[in-house]
């Protein structure tokens, strides 16, 4: 896993959102982008952190957030579990790993004994210039937003 790190400058990506829309990195210059990876969707911690950002989508948007949540759910999963729970913001059908690889958050996981490869419930912040500040990979799925606006 070569995850992404703080100073390093995302490569330019896109991928299809739950809509089937092409959204790509550059639609983001200029902004403060939050991506988030979580394992899959409508599963109880992954349910819990995007509710979460939902939740405080407002006032993250009031700090200048753009957010994008990414999985390697199907787009039709992607659509169902945003109509579910009313998210605001974009969650892309990464089922080829596109972006999952791009910022290195696939690799070996461990769960009740077993191991397994899937994707590492890691967010990044990333500036208008593509550059990421901020990685969080203890991700507090109940009060995620809290990380993201506590500086």
């Amino acid at each position: 896993m070569n995850i992404l790190k703080v100073g390093d400058k995302v490569p330019e990506f896109s991928a299809k959102d739950q809509d089937g829309n092409t959204i790509n990195l550059s639609d983001y210059k200029g902004k403060k982008l939050v991506v988030f990876f979580y394992p899959k969707a409508n599963t109880p911690g992954c349910t819990a952190e995007a509710c979460n950002l939902r939740d405080n989508y407002a006032e993250l948007q009031a700090q200048g957030f753009e957010i994008l949540g990414v999985s390697a759910d199907s787009e039709k999963k992607q659509s169902n579990f945003r109509d579910k729970f009313e998210f605001q913001y974009p969650l892309l059908a990464d089922e080829d790993h596109t972006v999952i690889n791009t910022f290195g958050v696939w690799g070996p996981k461990k769960f009740m004994g077993k191991e397994y490869d899937g994707i590492h419930r890691t967010t990044f912040v990333i500036d208008g210039n593509g550059v990421v500040e901020k990685v969080i990979d203890k991700v507090n799925t109940k009060d995620h937003a809290a990380q993201l606006l506590d500086g």
